[in-house]
């Protein structure tokens, strides 16, 4: 591989010292090969993503990965084909507060896709739209994304060009953008070049940008942090009259039973006053 060569603008270092990372994607509806979770965890060397479970929260890890201290934040993933309203709402704040966990941005944002993933053309409207929760400028978001293909093994003899040529979709996805791609052999996990490539191509990129790395609106952040904060006491509230109304439900019941049998009481006659009117008859 060439030496890669950096920027000496001010803006920059020669080397960075750290690198943020956000990983992005969709899922299959099947919940068939892992992806986001599986590469965070080979990134970093460590099984500190659960790839047992559907990604829910975003979530940061940081580790030292060939002297750098790399920041990578795991992000729920979406329906590759489907329109972003049916992504869960939850869903869409966790994707839009991702950044907010490596400040001041990341560096890259990694789109993960299984290299056996065939994408058709519904793919590229579901993923404007889903990249529009970082930034309505998809531009923006572009400039900083690196596709990362996993499950490298599956390629066999085929090189990722010529995979990457048979799909419309992965094309589109590749020009976008600008031809910057990696591919993981997630089953290989003592071939630790992959991971060092990896990392090498993201300061590529970070070198050849004008802004080196995705700086987060502070108008965005507030409004998607009151967003959350609004969400969790909707949740708490929930939580509150859910138990409330579990307690009410028991008293309610509890003294609907005790005022029916009052009434019953007074409105029934005792026993020695039927026996007076049936004597009375």
């Amino acid at each position: 591989m060439a030496s890669l060569t950096y920027s000496s603008s001010p803006a920059q270092s020669n080397h960075p010292t750290e690198l943020r990372i956000v990983l992005i994607g969709g899922r299959e509806s099947n919940g068939g090969l892992k992806g986001k979770s599986s590469a965070g965890n080979f990134i970093l060397g460590q099984n500190v993503f659960n790839t047992s479970r559907r990604t829910a929260q975003s979530e940061a890890r940081q580790q030292e990965v060939f002297s750098r201290r790399v920041t990578v934040v795991d992000t729920p993933g979406w329906c590759w084909v489907y329109p972003r309203e049916d992504t869960p709402k939850l869903d869409q704040i966790e994707i839009q507060n991702s950044v907010h966990l490596c400040p001041p941005g990341p560096h890259v944002f990694l789109l993960v896709i299984p290299v056996s993933l065939y994408l058709p053309e519904l793919v590229k409207a579901s993923l404007k739209q889903h990249l529009e929760l970082l930034n309505a400028d998809v531009f923006k978001i572009w400039k900083h994304t690196l596709v990362l293909f996993t499950y490298g093994d599956w390629l066999g003899v085929k090189t990722v060009e010529e995979r990457i040529e048979s799909d419309e979709g992965l094309q589109w996805i590749v020009n976008k953008c600008e031809n910057r791609y990696h591919v993981l052999n997630n089953k290989d996990h003592s071939d630790k070049t992959q991971v060092k490539e990896l990392l090498e191509k993201i300061e590529e990129m970070w070198a050849g940008n004008e802004d080196p790395y995705y700086e987060v609106e502070l108008d965005r952040a507030f409004q998607h942090d009151s967003v959350e904060e609004g969400n969790h006491v909707c949740c708490l509230n929930r939580n509150i009259l859910l138990f409330n109304s579990q307690r009410v439900g028991f008293w309610y019941v509890f003294q609907n039973i005790y005022i029916v049998c009052l009434l019953y009481m007074i409105s029934e006659p005792t026993r020695s006053e039927r026996k007076c009117k049936m004597c009375e008859t």
